[in-house]
């Protein structure tokens, strides 16, 4: 049988060294926020010649748009983001772009001013914020026959801000590489990962309390280790079927629902990882006392357990 819970202390430095990567990623580089949360105007353009996103980054600088960001999408458009422009001013850079690449056709164009950046930006904070709190009760509630359920909601939650803090982080790492922006199809695969996450964690979390109704034995720490073996293949596969999907999302969709896919793929990879290693392991740290176990063990002061 697999030693899950004997090796939890590995699995929390392997977690460690993730989140510490994550945010140093996340204060050295931060979050590029797309145009819903700071506003300004998006065009999409098709060019009939092809054209390189340099090319086009170049140009526009030569115009005098200094704070521009340029991106080609899997159609082969360019979006192109600016500062906030009015009518005339869009006219006016289609013209001067068609006058240097050639032939375009407008495919698309928003434009978000200010105000309402700002109220989008607090409505998506205030969404995650009360689907935590929500979720944090509801698994409180669902266990509160058992033992002590606040630590199994507690536990969840735990495990929730280490999937969404990883997919925070990449997304810093490729907003600093590729110039990746978040935008409010970001938010919706934060959601569905907050959502994917606590199921999986609800499900463990279910097998362990059936076995601890009705095992004769008081060993915690066993009894949450066959529950994790139990669940093992289920929680993998049910992982591995929905990567695939989401990797189709991904590969054949496009730039329309990029940022949505390539968040819920690193949220399902997190998620799985930090419902089978992380939550059920947190529960046998509180139920053992092993807090200051748990703070001491760092790779560099400790090779093993």
């Amino acid at each position: 049988m697999f030693d899950i819970i004997g090796k939890r202390f590995r699995f929390f430095t392997i977690s460690g060294i993730v989140i510490l990567i994550c945010v140093i990623a996340l204060s050295s580089l931060g979050l590029k926020a797309g145009i819903e949360f700071s506003s300004g105007s998006q065009l999409t353009l098709g060019f009939d010649n092809q054209v390189e996103a340099s090319e086009i980054r170049q140009e526009l600088q030569d115009l005098g748009y200094t704070s521009t960001i340029v991106q080609t999408t899997g159609g082969g458009d360019v979006l192109i983001r600016t500062p906030v422009l009015n009518t005339e001013e869009k006219e006016q850079l289609k013209t001067d772009l068609a006058s240097r690449f050639g032939t375009l056709t407008e495919k698309g164009f928003v434009n978000v001013d200010p105000i309402t950046a700002s109220q989008t930006a607090n409505i998506a904070v205030i969404a995650v914020a009360v689907a935590a709190v929500g979720i944090m009760l509801y698994v409180t509630w669902a266990f509160r026959r058992m033992p002590k359920p606040f630590r199994y909601g507690t536990c969840a939650i735990v495990a929730l801000l280490h999937d969404t803090l990883i997919a925070l982080g990449i997304f810093s790492i490729l907003g600093g590489v590729l110039r990746w922006e978040i935008n409010l199809m970001f938010i919706t695969g934060i959601l569905a990962v907050i959502g994917y996450s606590v199921n999986n964690t609800v499900v463990i979390f279910d097998r362990i309390r059936e076995n601890l109704t009705r095992s004769e034995s008081s060993d915690f720490k066993a009894i949450v280790n066959n529950s994790l073996v139990e669940s093992l293949t289920r929680s993998v596969n049910t992982s591995l079927t929905t990567i695939i999907v989401v990797l189709a999302l991904l590969l054949f969709v496009g730039s329309t629902i990029q940022n949505f896919s390539v968040v819920l793929l690193i949220g399902i990879v997190a998620g799985t990882f930090s419902s089978l290693f992380i939550a059920p392991s947190l529960l046998v740290v509180w139920e053992s006392s092993e807090w200051r176990r748990f703070v001491q063990w760092l790779p560099l002061l400790k090779n093993k357990q």
